[in-house]
């Protein structure tokens, strides 16, 4: 038998090779060409779960991811929109409605502004301090986000919720993106059939709402896709309203330490950008205390992130920011609420441009004026006192000064006692009488009687004026009539100048309210304002020539080189001949030198006024004037409250001393006039009536001490001077008056005010004696 063949390898059977799979797929009871099955775990609860799980996760999915895609493409849709709304940034820096006054004093300073100011500045203009400032404050990741900060959000959520507040109140987590879209409402504009004010407007364009946080988002990144990082920090900082009535950086800058936004410090920059979170509480003219606290917060904000080094925020702490000399005095409120009045209301109140108007207004005036008006209440009027009082100071061609409406001095917008408050002048309004008396050639030196008078007024019956002291001098010279403020001789002058002259003579002055009729119209019961009778004062010293008080120079559109507006007031008409104002002048120095006004006395001075105390003590006036000024001071109650213890010759004289020392320091001293008066002339002579006048015994036994005759008490027929003037209030055994009986209204016209006195004793024993004691 034959050996095989070949290499003597072992060949396997190639048939059972083949076959050897099959024969294990069938015991393992697989599928023929399928990979065994695992083996599955858990029993049919556990995998019913896991089931349920998987399908609701499957559901969800695909719900989200659509949903995102949804949301991403509205996103897209309103941003895409919102881009092709917005216009140039220089477009949307200035946000107002309306404009804004700003006033220039005699010397162009600015003093106060109304409305909202505005001035812009561009980024590159903008102190770089100033920006990481606002920066710091209000968005540390602003250069980093696109217009919307998550994490922001997330923070400011969790920081409310854990002071109580809902998610959304209080810190809003916005970007300064976002508050740019706020501050632009949204690209929307005022519609008046929409809202009923550009108040509400506003309001709605500020409310917060999850709705309107949702809105702001495509807004934000529309503007962070067309506008650069330094665009939208622009539009932030010239829109931002910043108290005070300054809208943008640049206005707040100029406004609280009247300097450009370009060149405030480190300190400066903080207290700025502190205003942003509460304008007005925070506003440094409020309270600068907490003020500088909230800027210490802001530096400590600057310091932790980078932007000031140790050194820099060490010396920003110790040197805090001050308000300048004119934000601080914040001197002028009444005077510019006054000068906005006396303009047309669609160039200042209502103005819809930025108007500048030039003014009469002297700051060193209106301080000196506060700071006296201030000393007199601090030491003279109880705590706590309501008492109230305002001060006009006007040089004599009528350019007012400065003006003082009220206690306080820092409010605007406030009740005007200077130019609204009517009431009843009192002794103030004599001078009237006596101008009107000169005016027909009347001397200082005539003389009229001061004794007891009934004047029967038709419809009213028997009116019998009195003297303060119900003591009566008898024959008294025109001069010491008026320096002692007596009412019976100063009501027959009256009579016999004519209450026509004296009314058209205190009209023609400015006395622009409506005069009384009877009898009682020369004791003052006619109302004005302490703006009408100082500018009536300033007629007589400028010799006469009516005076209209103004206070606007001129006005103008800010950038314009025309004025619209000029000069409305000043000198006018003559209203008395120039001898007889200088007579009056020189009367009305006696006031102040030897009767009612002594406590108004000037050193080294010559000045010349008039006291003035109205019914039941409700007003104390006191004006007067020197070369260069004429000053007003009224005293009184808002409500009519008589005065305790006040007359015109008090508190008013005591005000009007100390605010004309105050503003005449330094200046040279200036004469009143020509007029020259002899006291030894002015010494009246003790007389008794005579007729049916009631005659002083007393008075003329200290007459017969004093060696004087007694004379009789005959009128005479013509104003000689030195010589009696009729007694129009004497009626003549069996005739009639001397004039005729007048109709007069009841009420104030009826009351007798009384004089002004010193001291009602020393005016007592004066009247008795008949003389003067220096």
């Amino acid at each position: 038998m034959k050996k095989p063949t070949g290499t003597g390898r072992i060949v396997a059977d190639k048939r059972n090779f083949d076959q050897a799979p099959q024969k294990r797929q069938k015991q393992s009871g697989g599928a023929p060409g399928k990979p065994p099955r695992r083996p599955r775990r858990g029993n049919v609860v556990t995998r019913g779960i896991a089931g349920f799980v998987s399908l609701v996760w499957r559901v969800i999915w695909g719900s989200v991811w659509r949903l995102g895609l949804t949301v991403a493409l509205i996103l897209f849709a309103a941003s895409f929109y919102y881009y092709t709304t917005l216009p140039e940034p220089s477009a949307l820096f200035d946000g107002r409605a309306r404009g804004s006054v700003t006033m220039l004093d005699a010397e162009g300073r600015v003093f106060a502004w109304r409305g909202e100011t505005f001035g812009m500045v561009s980024a590159d203009k903008i102190a770089p301090v100033l920006k990481d400032a606002v920066v710091a404050t209000e968005d540390k990741r602003f250069y980093r986000h696109l217009g919307v900060d998550p994490r922001g959000i997330a923070s400011a959520v969790k920081i409310n919720m854990a002071a109580g507040r809902g998610p959304l109140e209080g810190n809003g987590g916005s970007t300064i993106t976002q508050q740019v879209a706020k501050l632009l409402c949204l690209g929307e504009t005022f519609d008046p059939i929409r809202w009923k004010s550009e108040a509400d407007f506003e309001a709605e364009c500020r409310k917060s709402s999850i709705w309107r946080k949702v809105k702001e988002v495509p807004y934000a990144l529309a503007m962070e896709a067309k506008y650069s990082k330094q665009d939208i920090l622009n539009i932030y900082m010239n829109r931002s309203y910043l108290g005070a009535g300054a809208r943008g950086f640049e206005a707040a800058a100029q406004r609280y330490f009247d300097k450009s936004a370009a060149d405030v410090n480190a300190a400066e920059a903080a207290m700025l950008a502190g205003l942003l979170k509460a304008p007005s509480y925070f506003a440094p003219t409020s309270n600068l205390q907490r003020a500088q606290d909230r800027a210490t917060v802001i530096l400590g904000l600057m310091h932790e992130q980078g932007y000031l080094d140790d050194k820099q925020f060490a010396e920003a702490k110790t040197q805090p920011a001050a308000l300048s000399r004119a934000a601080a005095a914040r001197a002028g409120g009444y005077f510019a609420d006054w000068v906005m009045e006396s303009g047309p209301g669609f160039l200042t109140s209502e103005t819809t441009e930025d108007v500048t108007i030039t003014t009469t207004f002297d700051q060193r005036v209106q301080r000196a004026a506060e700071r006296a008006l201030k000393r007199i209440f601090d030491e003279k009027v109880a705590p706590g006192s309501k008492a109230q009082a305002a001060v006009v100071v006007m040089s004599p061609d009528g350019a007012v000064r400065a003006m003082i409406g009220g206690r306080d001095n820092t409010a605007t917008g406030t009740f005007n006692r200077a130019t609204q408050a009517k009431r009843q002048t009192g002794s103030s309004f004599k001078p009237f009488v006596y101008a009107a008396a000169l005016d027909q050639g009347y001397s200082p030196n005539d003389t009229v009687l001061d004794a007891p008078l009934t004047i029967n007024v038709r419809g009213s019956g028997p009116w019998s004026p009195q003297n303060y002291t119900r003591r009566y001098s008898g024959e008294v010279t025109l001069t010491r009539a008026l320096s002692q403020s007596l009412n019976t001789a100063t009501i027959r002058l009256q009579e016999i100048a004519g209450r026509d002259a004296v009314r058209r003579v205190a009209q023609d002055f400015g006395f622009a309210s409506d005069l009384a009729s009877g009898p009682s119209l020369g004791l003052g019961v006619s109302e004005s304002t302490l703006l009408a009778m100082t500018g009536a004062y300033a007629g007589i010293r400028n010799g006469g020539t009516a005076v209209s008080p103004y206070g606007l120079v001129e006005l103008r559109i800010k950038g314009d080189d025309q004025a619209l507006i000029g000069q409305a007031g000043g000198m006018g008409q003559r209203v008395i001949s120039q001898k007889a104002a200088g007579e009056l002048i020189g009367m009305m120095q006696q006031v102040i030198e030897r009767g009612t006004g002594t406590r108004a006395k000037l050193s080294g001075r010559p000045a010349a006024g008039k006291t003035g105390t109205t019914s039941s003590y409700r007003d104390a006036w006191f004006i007067g004037f020197t070369g260069q000024y004429v000053t007003g001071v009224w005293m009184g109650y808002d409500d009519n409250t008589p005065l305790k213890g006040v007359t015109g010759g008090g508190l008013p004289a005591e005000i009007w001393q100390a605010v004309m020392a105050e503003i005449h320091d330094g200046l040279p001293v200036e004469t009143l006039g020509n007029f020259a008066f002899d006291p030894d002339s002015a010494v009246p002579q003790v007389v008794s009536t005579g007729g049916d006048g009631a005659a002083d015994p007393l008075a003329a036994a200290l007459s017969e001490a004093l060696g004087q005759p007694s004379p009789q008490g005959q009128a005479q027929p013509a104003p000689v001077e030195g010589q009696s003037l009729p007694d129009p209030g004497v009626q003549t055994p069996g005739g009639p008056p001397a004039f005729p009986a007048e109709t007069v209204t009841s009420g104030p016209e009826a009351e007798m005010p009384p004089p002004d006195a010193d001291d009602a004793l020393t005016q007592a024993l004066r009247g008795i004696e008949g003389v003067y004691q220096q």
